[in-house]
Order: C-alpha cells, then structure tokens, then sequence
C-alpha cells in the first residue's frame, strides 16, 4: 500500500483529499502545525473513513525536524497543501507568507531529492494568472505577478518547483492551480472553518446566514459582467480532493508526460457573486443580509477555468454542482 504524506492534512482541503486517499487505499501520514486547523478535524476523518492517520505536529519551516521525519519514515509521494493562504493578511504581513510558504516547500524539495521521493504533488492556484482578459484561462497563459503577496508566493513557489525539476530528471511532480474551492464533505463532519474573520466568500456567506455576521460586503457591482458582480469559478472541495488521488495514481503509474506537468483544476464556468447569493438562498432557504459597497483593490473582474487539459490527461472531471457544494456548505455550518 503506497504512503502518502499530506502536509497541511488537517486543514480544509487537506482533510478532504485525506478521506479521499483512505477511500483509495492509500495510507496516509499527515504532518501539520495547527496554525490554521484543529487536531480535532481527525476525529471527522477518522468517522468519514474508519482510519485514524498517523499525525505528527511540527512546521515544515523546521529543517532539523523536517529531515527527522524523512529518516524514520519511508514516503511514496508527498501532497504539499500546507501554506499560509489569506490574501489580505499577507499584504498587511508579507515576510510572514514568503517565509513560510517558501521555506516550508523548499524543505521538503531537499528531503525529496535527499530521500529519492520521486512523486511531488504542488497545491498552487488560478492566482498565478494575475489579471487576466482571457477567461476561460488554459494552463498555456501566461503567469503574471499576481495582485498580492499570497499570490506571490505561489508564482515564486512554481519558478522554484521548475528549477528543481530541471536538475533532478527523476523527480516527477504535478502543479495543481485550484480556482475557488467551497462547500463541505456530504458528511457535514469536515469542512472550511477559517479562523476569525473568513477571508472567503462562501463561509462569510454562510456565517452571515446563520448569524456570526452582521453583513455581507460584496465589493462592486459595476463591473462589466452580466450583473455588474465579479465573475469566479467555484469547484466543490469533494471534486478538488479527487483530481489529487488522479494526480498521485499518474505520478506512481508513471503515466505523466513530463517531469514537471501544470493542470488547472476548476468547473470550467464562472458565476458572478449575485448569482452565488442566489443560489445559496435557494438551497438554504434564507435571505441573505448584503450590502454592496466599492470595489475592493486586487480583485480581478472576471476569471473561471479551462479544465481540458485536467480532463483528458488525468481523466477527472468536476461532478459536483453549485446548489450541491452550497448546500454542503450550510449543513457543515448549521453542523459546526
């Protein structure tokens, strides 16, 4: 049975992918510093699952504790989600998101190459693409600076992934830019559950919705888009975790083209935050409390996938509806 280390496996789209690999026959180790998580969350995965995942708690920024780990640990493949992700706190702390973000990932390259891990999955996102005219966005665009340090680090942390790759011919590693991920497991065991205020759309939408907020900011409605509101392609978690178990089964079948390969991961269409309002309100039977205001700096107007590329070299394809993925949503809230 292949093993599997998952960084950042406690947290939202960690945990997922974590369900996911168990449901596959994977066995998991799960390295994460609680920063944005809680160890609880394995109590969910364990329900979910019926296993329980070997955890251990340290930062990956940690060398000495990093290369530990790898000695007494025999890895088949690394899943590397664990990175700080809240646009608007990395442009208040930027040295905050490059040291961690980047040290961490070039840690775990070292021991990759020390320990001869040949198969390295990379959680990237669409914000490489900076602001871009060209939506659906193919992975062939291309990669702008992107509008925040957070972004930032992702580009930098691709640039990184490539020069490596380049050198070290038997690595095989998949970048995965994800679009916007949302919703919840049908379980209502896991979910998203930002610490403070919600950096993301769909938890602010569901916290307002049962009362944690007072309102719903949407930044501008004077956009040219078809109700004026930014456009965005929102992929259901469940599907995001399933195209990383299409991603490891490549890298182990060696059925990759190239050593270095970059797959969008998104639904391939984009709706605008009035008609994410919408739909949640049909689903949850609730009316929103929301307020437009200005535009808000660093948004891009309008940006959703092309996923062919996903689609007929991994063979995975996004199932899940809007509706589905909101209401997930809600059940995790009204859950939690």
């Amino acid at each position: 049975m292949p093993k599997i280390l998952v960084t950042g496996g406690t947290g939202y789209i960690g945990s997922h992918t974590v369900v996911e690999l168990i449901a596959n026959s994977y066995e998991v180790v799960i390295i994460d510093n609680l920063s944005n998580s809680r160890k609880e969350v394995l109590d969910g995965i364990k329900k979910i699952s019926g296993i329980m995942p070997e955890f251990f708690v340290f930062d990956l920024c940690d060398l000495e504790k990093t290369e530990k780990f790898f000695q007494k640990n025999k890895i088949d493949a690394i899943i590397h989600f664990a990175s700080y992700k809240a646009v608007g706190e990395s442009v208040q702390n930027p040295l905050k998101y490059y040291r961690n973000n980047l040290v961490s990932l070039m840690n775990l390259l070292e021991m990759a190459i020390k320990y001869e891990i040949a198969n390295f999955v990379f959680s990237s996102s669409c914000t490489v693409y900076g602001e871009t005219k060209n939506s659906p966005i193919n992975e062939e665009e291309p990669v702008q600076k992107p509008a925040s340090p957070y972004g930032n680090t992702k580009k930098i942390a691709e640039e990184i992934i490539s020069d490596v790759a380049c050198v070290n011919s038997f690595l095989k590693i998949i970048s995965l830019r994800y679009f916007n991920p949302i919703g919840a497991h049908e379980s209502a065991l896991i979910g998203e559950e930002p610490r403070g205020i919600p950096a993301n759309l769909v938890p602010y939408i569901t916290q307002t919705a049962i009362g944690k907020r007072e309102e719903l900011k949407v930044f501008g409605n004077d956009y040219n888009t078809k109700d004026g509101t930014c456009i965005r392609d929102f992929i259901h978690v469940v599907d995001l975790a399933q195209a990383h178990i299409k991603a490891v089964d490549c890298l182990l079948k060696n059925k990759n083209q190239n050593n270095l390969e970059i797959f969008n991961l998104g639904t391939g269409q984009g709706f605008s935050v009035l008609e994410l309002i919408k739909a949640f309100e049909e689903v949850s039977g609730e009316k929103l409390n929301y307020k437009i205001v200005e535009r808000r700096e660093g948004d891009i107007m309008e940006i959703y996938a092309d996923t062919k590329k996903a689609n007929e070299i991994l063979g995975w394809k996004a199932k899940k509806n809007i509706k589905e993925a909101l209401l997930s949503a809600w059940n995790w809230e009204k859950a939690n």
